[in-house]
């Protein structure tokens, strides 16, 4: 058996899949990679054409995609953190960014619900514009005050600083504290029409997978350099660090109640679809 996946080149998504990529997982499925950023492959589920089997997806947005696809227990990223932050020129709080234009890398995605309900409670008033533009370009565009502020995720966590940016809010900080939940990243989900024993078999080798990336780190290195976009190895290895954890090994039941509680608070301020009772259930 031979299915199509899609992930993203991050560290990450390289480091979990890098075994299951290379045949190393006894009894898996031979997989045939698409390498995309997250916002391409919500596109790709959300629009429901696509033929992969498999795709790495924001958690945001499963609301409009469990109808055709489940989510799999594991080989995704939750953690504790790793929030996207919120960054511009000039230090201040949330006040300072009432009616502000604020770029965003996509509005299907977790760091935007988790936006969204962090500026429902801080910002008077509510931001301003929200432009959406390529990850790599939003910090840039901050320094170079084409924007006001920018919402940045993953290794710009740790970068920000060499683009003269002060980090305004930690999204995972304001959800944690008000939460006490891990935040919900990205998750890995597969059709449904793939049948229920196929499904337990993904979900056993991505775990599979990830333990073997666990039990010698140095066997995924070569893949995870060559598409980490040219990363200083440290930070990929900080990269891998923050992401790649117990939940992306099994979600658990704090897992799930995380999964659960970013998109039941995002329904109730109308940026999602509610949930089905059963939505997030697998086979």
């Amino acid at each position: 058996m031979q299915l199509k996946i899609a992930y993203s080149p991050c560290p990450n998504d390289t480091f979990v899949f890098d075994a299951w990529a290379h045949g190393r997982v006894p009894g898996a499925p031979r997989l045939d990679v698409t390498f995309a950023d997250i916002d391409v492959t919500n596109g790709w589920a959300e629009g429901g054409a696509d033929d992969h089997d498999v795709l790495k997806v924001s958690y945001a947005v499963l609301p409009w995609i469990l109808d055709e696809y489940a989510l799999l227990p594991c080989g995704g990223a939750l953690g504790r953190g790793c929030g996207p932050l919120v960054l511009t020129r000039e230090s201040g709080d949330g006040s300072s960014l009432a009616g502000k234009t604020v770029a965003v890398p996509s509005e299907r995605s977790t760091a935007y619900l988790l936006f969204r309900l962090w500026a429902a409670e801080t910002v008077p008033g509510g931001v301003g514009e929200v432009v959406v533009m390529p990850f790599h370009e939003i910090m840039p565009a901050v320094r170079d005050g084409k924007v006001d502020a920018g919402l940045v995720i993953h290794e710009a966590r740790f970068t920000y600083a060499s683009y003269g940016l002060h980090r305004l809010a930690d999204m995972g900080e304001h959800w944690e504290s008000t939460t006490g939940l891990p935040i919900p990243l990205g998750a890995i989900v597969a059709r449904r029409s793939l049948g229920a024993e196929t499904l337990r078999l993904l979900a056993d080798s991505a775990r599979t997978s990830v333990r073997m990336a666990w039990d010698d780190p140095a066997a995924s290195r070569p893949y995870v350099m060559e598409h980490a976009q040219e990363l200083d190895p440290k930070v990929a290895d900080q990269h891998i660090g923050l992401y790649v954890n117990e939940f992306t090994a099994g979600l658990g039941e704090e897992g799930y109640a995380a999964v659960r509680g970013l998109l039941t608070r995002a329904a109730a301020e109308g940026l999602v679809p509610p949930l089905g009772p059963d939505a997030l259930s697998f086979p």
